[in-house]
């Protein structure tokens, strides 16, 4: 019996007022396509420590389940700015490092340069005239081409809601397709 791939679902759904119901739809969709998935929520809550010691406790626990798992699964909608959760964005470069498989999806479809226009206009840059990156991507070059396959995003001009799972469940055909050595779905 072949050991089913594990992958670390990461993203700032965590803090979503519904987090666990989220996360046990999401390890669902995954385990339909035959892979196990991990989520920070899986951890057992550290007993409650102050400050440093209680997020380090977290920070431990994480890395110690992206450690046990063979892919990442990130949520890289723009979450509070212009591009992805900073905490997701190390947890993709963790793996990206590890040369494991890398994937990811975006419920907006505005592309990055146009809400990071958006961005400067209600929150100007500490200098003028910096240059927007205009690849016309859904994020940064730089997270877009960590991902095997590509950002998994809807048509443009048809953002879906932050906590949708379609992108998801797209991700994760494309995920397991790559994983079985097949074309992944469109």
């Amino acid at each position: 019996m072949t050991r089913r791939p594990v992958a670390y679902l990461a993203g700032p759904d965590l803090f979503l007022p519904d987090a666990h119901a989220h996360a046990a739809r999401k390890v669902a969709i995954a385990a339909g396509h035959g892979i196990d998935a991990l989520v920070p929520l899986d951890a057992p809550a550290p007993e409650r420590q102050p400050g440093e010691a209680l997020w380090r406790a977290i920070f431990r626990q994480d890395v110690g389940m992206m450690e046990a798992s063979d892919i990442i699964i990130a949520h890289l909608t723009p979450f509070r700015g212009a591009s992805a959760d900073a905490g997701t964005l190390v947890e993709l470069g963790w793996f990206l490092g590890r040369r494991r498989p890398c994937f990811g999806y975006s419920n907006a479809s505005t592309p990055f340069a146009a809400r990071s226009r958006r961005q400067i206009a209600a929150l100007p840059d500490p200098v003028s005239d910096i240059a927007v990156e205009d690849f016309g991507l859904g994020d940064n070059l730089m997270v877009v081409g960590a991902l095997e396959g590509g950002l998994v995003t809807p048509p443009e001009g048809q953002d879906l809601p932050f906590d949708s799972l379609a992108m998801f469940e797209r991700c994760v055909a494309r995920a397991a397709a790559f994983l079985a050595g097949r074309s992944p779905p469109g």
